[in-house]
């Protein structure tokens, strides 16, 4: 057969035939070629770079796109709604925690059964997996400076992991599963929150406990009434915010025992708490199915983003756009939503064929590419996937099968919430370039649905600039 070399494929008991391998494009995901366009458009053009900037819907102006950190004016078109890959768990369990390698190309995910399971950034194939812990996994963090991962189980052991996936050190601070780890930002310390109700700061190098944030009130050894289900450090502050199954968020000083401030922003258990990366927000999810942003500096609420008809479980900020974060909750669904439109969600993910859902059961992560043009979710259904931004033209067609994609962003035209990306590609090389999306309103809010220019709109909530101070 041609394309195959001699004995390649397999004979076909009692037909004298030889059966050979089917062929099959994989869809490819390269940001190369939109990156150098960027670069020479800064070059040649950089007044475009803070512009509005709109594309033809039509297939063929895929290639005039650029990433995310080339429209910074659309924050829309980052959405990542696209179905580019979904990646089966190889041990048949469900999939608690991930998180992109530091250069972005691969993908590490973290199962119930203690596996770490590396998945390609580019062509998203299985390369390789890995006995991490005898206990089921729940987080993974890298230090900010790139060079270490941590991650901790169910038995309370956080392991110390080189780039290359080498253990090197473990510790045990914790009684029982170690929820969420988080590194301060000159990567010295690290703070663990656990089921065991405690917050804790270690030292990175000695693995030793430096202090037990205890909480006011509370027994002692304590920080919350009940579980720790989240804890972040501040992107370049000395402050800590936890979520408890007590329904409160807390706000800790790390260099003195004690706590700064205590949340009660929702009515159920809260589970996830991320700081916004400029600091002076902190967004939170509870099983009340709400999501509250909470101005830090005014001590009050700034935003509340009701759209889950389920629990929140999953929460991440945009990388490059500071207005943009992705949701997930324990229904399967994922939306985007934007700090300046907190009504309804600017757009949300679906799963191949007719699935009205990204997955099947619960969004136990949903974390960005560095580069913020593709967005990985995990689930208990055993399933990672990959989403991309959607290529401008594309129709509103059901794929028939896993292999191809699912579309559903809104045709290309110059509607302020569109969507637009086309750097998914077909076969094993490089893909389409990168996006340029449609442009944003000039008002407060994201500017019309409709065709033609985009207008401004006069929404409420707060504004892009407030967000990047």
């Amino acid at each position: 057969a041609p394309g195959f070399p001699p004995g390649f494929g397999a004979p076909v008991s009692g037909t004298g035939k030889i059966a050979y391998p089917k062929h099959f494009c994989r869809k490819t995901v390269d940001y190369s070629a939109c990156t150098v366009r960027m670069l020479k458009e800064r070059t040649l053009c950089p007044e475009r770079e803070a512009s509005p900037y709109t594309l033809d819907a039509s297939p063929d102006a895929a290639v005039e796109m650029l990433p995310p950190n080339g429209t910074l004016s659309n924050a829309a078109a980052s959405a990542c709604t696209r179905f580019v890959h979904s990646a089966l768990n190889k041990d048949r369990s469900s999939v608690n925690a991930g998180c992109w390698m530091p250069d972005g190309r691969r993908l590490i995910t973290a199962s119930y059964n203690g596996m770490f399971t590396l998945w390609s950034g580019f062509s998203f194939n299985f390369e390789a997996t890995q006995q991490a812990h005898d206990e089921p996994l729940f987080s993974l963090c890298w230090s900010r400076g790139g060079e270490w991962l941590l991650s901790g189980d169910g038995a309370g052991t956080v392991k110390y992991w080189q780039t290359t996936l080498n253990n090197v050190k473990e510790v045990s601070p914790h009684a029982g599963a170690v929820r969420a780890i988080s590194f301060c930002p000159t990567d010295t310390y690290f703070a663990t929150g656990s089921d065991d109700g405690t917050v804790k700061v270690l030292d990175f190098e000695r693995g030793t406990t430096v202090r037990l944030m205890p909480g006011a009130g509370l027994e002692a050894g304590k920080s919350h009434r009940w579980d720790v289900k989240h804890v972040e450090w501040h992107p370049d502050k000395a402050m800590l915010a936890s979520a408890s199954k007590d329904g409160s968020s807390k706000l800790w000083d790390p260099r003195a025992p004690r706590e700064a401030a205590t949340l009660h922003q929702h009515k159920g258990p809260v589970t996830q708490v991320r700081w916004h990366p400029a600091g002076r927000y902190l967004l939170s999810g509870s099983k009340d199915q709400l999501i509250k942003l909470f101005d830090v500096r005014a001590m009050r609420e700034a935003a509340a983003f009701k759209g889950h008809k389920r629990e929140v479980s999953a929460l991440s900020w945009h990388p490059v756009h500071a207005e943009l974060f992705a949701s997930g909750c324990h229904g399967g669904a994922v939306h985007f939503w934007s700090t300046t439109r907190p009504e309804e969600p600017l757009s949300s993910c679906h799963g191949h064929g007719h699935a009205s859902n990204a997955h099947d059961s619960a969004v136990w992560g949903v974390e960005w590419h560095p580069l913020g043009h593709l967005l990985a979710s995990f689930s208990q259904d055993m399933h990672t996937k990959f989403w991309s931004r959607a290529r401008p033209g594309e129709p509103r067609t059901a794929p028939r099968d896993e292999e191809e994609a699912t579309e559903v962003g809104a045709p290309f035209g110059g509607g302020g919430r569109g969507r637009g990306d086309g750097d998914v590609g077909k076969g094993g090389g490089k893909g389409f370039a990168g996006g340029k999306g449609f442009a944003a309103g000039r008002g407060g809010g994201f500017g019309g649905r409709g065709g033609g220019a985009a207008a401004g709109g006069a929404g409420g909530g707060l504004n892009a600039a407030a967000l990047a101070a």
